[in-house]
């Protein structure tokens, strides 16, 4: 269904240039690149809302390829994670780098057949994140996200973790608020809710070409492959969500219609590879 990546003719013979790096910008010594060679390593907090939206919203903003889920069609998922990042030479030493916010959102679609989850927008305060995100097909923006911290001291600073428990989460991108969380904690569960399905991309570049603007150079669905995923201190509860209209922005277009389970926990995974669906 996609346009051949190397749609120029190009072979996948890696290229013998002076420059180096994997990602952009080249450079002499290929440490200036915002993106590293993989493998990459995250581990982040996660406040998530379960939700739903109009199904025509939702089959909206579907790709070629994808169709909505005619089992739950509209349904999704809001994630505000507070991540830290490493590649393979312990970038966690370096907290200005290695950490970020994000926020996204998944919503239940197939693809031929078979259940997966489509991320129609996602956020970051992170250019390195923003570019590691591109390169998967993930459609990264900057945006400002905050969630409520919880730590191992007892004050009336900060929540529990566990019953009772509120943390609340933002979202903002050039100034105006997109999104709003809040959740509260009831009982433990064995995984985080939104883990369930594949995550399904669309890894597009287009052209800067003169008539070619509508033939992208690069047109094609990814499925993100997560290398050894783990989850512990998983708490699910109650939640609520709110999105907000904004200019040049259509995250509003999926606002919710009623919300469903509220939850936190803490995931880790590794990213190598993905696939070309």
């Amino acid at each position: 269904m996609s346009t051949p990546a190397f749609a120029d003719g190009a072979t996948t013979t890696p290229v013998n240039e002076r420059l180096k790096g994997y990602s952009y910008p080249l450079s002499a010594r290929g440490v200036a690149n915002l993106a590293p060679t993989p493998p990459w390593h995250y581990v982040g907090d996660v406040v998530g809302v379960e939700f739903w939206t109009t199904p025509a919203a939702a089959a909206a903003s579907l790709p070629t390829g994808l169709d909505p889920d005619p089992a739950s069609s509209g349904h999704g998922y809001a994630l505000f994670i507070d991540w830290q990042f490493s590649a393979s030479d312990n970038t966690y030493l370096d907290p200005v780098r290695s950490q970020y916010s994000e926020f996204l959102v998944l919503l239940d679609a197939v693809h031929k057949g078979s259940p997966v989850a489509w991320c129609p927008f996602i956020y970051v305060d992170n250019d390195e994140a923003l570019a590691r995100g591109w390169i998967q097909g993930f459609p990264k923006k900057i945006g400002a996200v905050h969630q409520t911290r919880a730590f191992g001291v007892p004050s009336q600073a900060g929540p529990v973790v566990g019953p009772g428990g509120r943390f609340g989460a933002t979202l903002s991108s050039n100034g105006r608020q997109l999104a709003q969380a809040q959740v509260t904690l009831e009982k433990t569960a064995p995984t985080i809710p939104a883990l369930g399905r594949p995550i399904v991309n669309l890894r597009h570049f287009p052209r800067l070409t003169k008539g070619q603007y509508e033939n992208p150079a690069v047109h094609e669905l990814t499925q993100s492959v997560l290398d050894t995923p783990q989850v512990a201190g998983t708490w699910t509860g109650t939640g609520e969500l709110s999105f907000f209209p904004a200019q040049a922005e259509e995250l509003a277009d999926l606002a919710p219609q009623r919300t469903g389970a509220g939850f936190r926990g803490s995931l880790s995974y590794s990213v190598t590879d993905l696939i070309i669906l």
